[in-house]
C-alpha cells in the first residue's frame, strides 16, 4: 500500500508541467507579430497560473503572464493599452511586490514618454514609496531625478529630503541620499551641503554599493572648497576599504588607485607634506600592480622628489622609462627637473 501511494505521488509530480503551454504560445504568436493572438494566450495563462503548484511556480507563471501581456502591447505600439495593463497588475498580485513594482515602474516610463507628466510622476513616486525595498524603486528614482532636474530641481530636492527621513530604513534610502547630494551640488550649487550628504552614505548605509563613490565625491568636493585635510581624511577612509576587502575576500573599489594617486597629489601640492606624498605615490604600484595609473604614480613621485630636493627625481624618471617604455611621461622629464 505504501509503495502504491509513493508511486502515485511521483507520477503526479512528474506529470505537472514545468510551465504553462499558453505562455509558450503567447511568446510564439508575439514573435510572429500576432499581438491579439498573443494577448489572448496571455489571458488564458492568467486564468490558469494560480492553479500551479508549488506556490512559487504559480507566482512566477502569473507574473510572466501579466507582464507579458503589457510587454507585447507596448512592443506593438499600443501604448495606452500597455499602460492600462501594467497599472492593473498590482491589484491582481497583491502578494507579489516585486512584480507590482516592475509593472508600475514600466507604466511610469511609458507615461512619461507619452507626455503624460503628472500621471507618470504619480506612478514613479508610487514605486519609490510603496515598494522601496524592491529593485525598481531605484530605477524609478533615477527616472524621476533625470526628468525633474530639468523642471524644478528645488521642489525635487525638497521631496527627496522628505523621503530620506520617512524611508530611512528602506532599501532605496541610500539612493535617495545619493540623488539628493547630486542635486544639491549641481543644481542647487551648495557643495558643502552635498558633501555632508555624501558623508552619510558610508556611515548610515555601510553595505551600500554607493559608499565608495560617496567617499570619492566627498574627497573631491573637499578639495574643491578648500579643505585639503578633509579630502585626505575621506581618501584614507576609502583606501582603508582595501584592507577590509583583502580580509573578507570582497571586491576592490574602482576608485582605490585613483584615490591613492589623488592622495599623493593633495599631500604634495596642497599640504606640502613631501614625505607623506612620496609614501603615497610609492604605494600605488605596490598595492595595485594591475593599475593603469602606475606610470602616473612614478611621474608624480619624480616630481615630488624634485620638489623635496632630495636628488631622487631623475633616478625615478629612469625607472619610469624602463618599466613603461611607451608612457607619455617619458617625454616630460623636464617637469621632474631632469
Amino acid at each position: 500500500m505504501r509503495g502504491s501511494v509513493v508511486a502515485l505521488l511521483v507520477a503526479a509530480a512528474c506529470s505537472a508541467p514545468a510551465t504553462l503551454s499558453e505562455l509558450s504560445t503567447a511568446e510564439r504568436r508575439a514573435d510572429q507579430g500576432d499581438t491579439d493572438g498573443a494577448v489572448a494566450a496571455y489571458h488564458e495563462a492568467q486564468a490558469k497560473c494560480g492553479r500551479l503548484r508549488p506556490a512559487r511556480r504559480a507566482k512566477a507563471a502569473c507574473a510572466d503572464a501579466l507582464l507579458g501581456e503589457a510587454e507585447v502591447l507596448d512592443k506593438a505600439g499600443r501604448t495606452a493599452q500597455a499602460i492600462e495593463a501594467y497599472l492593473a497588475i498590482p491589484a491582481r498580485v497583491p502578494d507579489d511586490p516585486a512584480t507590482s513594482a516592475i509593472a508600475v515602474q514600466r507604466a511610469g516610463e511609458l507615461q512619461l514618454r507619452a507626455g503624460q507628466v503628472v500621471p507618470a510622476w504619480t506612478s514613479l513616486w508610487r514605486v519609490v514609496t510603496d515598494w522601496p525595498d524592491e529593485g525598481p524603486a531605484g530605477d524609478a528614482l533615477r527616472v524621476l531625478v533625470r526628468d525633474g532636474r530639468t523642471r524644478d530641481p528645488r521642489a525635487l530636492a525638497d521631496q527627496l529630503a522628505k523621503l530620506v527621513t520617512s524611508l530611512a530604513e528602506s532599501g532605496v534610502a541610500d539612493n535617495l541620499v545619493w540623488n539628493l547630494a547630486d542635486l544639491t551640488e549641481h543644481e542647487l550649487a551648495n557643495p558643502a551641503a552635498a558633501r555632508a550628504l555624501y558623508d552619510r552614505i558610508p556611515v548610515d548605509y555601510p553595505k551600500s554599493g554607493l559608499r565608495d563613490d560617496a567617499r570619492w565625491n566627498g574627497a573631491r568636493i573637499s578639495r574643491a572648497i578648500g579643505d585639503p585635510e578633509g579630502a585626505v581624511k575621506r581618501l584614507r577612509g576609502l583606501l582603508a576599504t582595501r584592507e577590509v576587502a583583502i580580509g573578507a575576500g570582497s571586491y576592490f573599489s574602482i576608485w582605490l588607485d585613483d584615490a591613492q594617486l589623488l592622495l599623493g597629489v593633495i599631500l604634495r601640492d596642497d599640504l606640502k607634506d613631501f614625505p607623506a606624498a612620496i609614501k603615497a605615490f610609492e604605494k600605488l604600484p605596490k598595492d595595485y600592480p594591475a593599475s593603469t595609473l602606475r606610470d602616473d604614480a612614478l611621474f608624480e613621485l619624480a616630481r615630488t622628489h624634485h620638489a623635496a630636493g632630495d636628488g631622487k627625481a631623475c633616478e625615478t624618471m629612469r625607472t619610469l622609462g624602463e618599466k613603461f617604455p611607451d608612457s607619455k611621461y617619458k617625454a616630460m622629464s623636464a617637469e621632474a627637473g631632469c
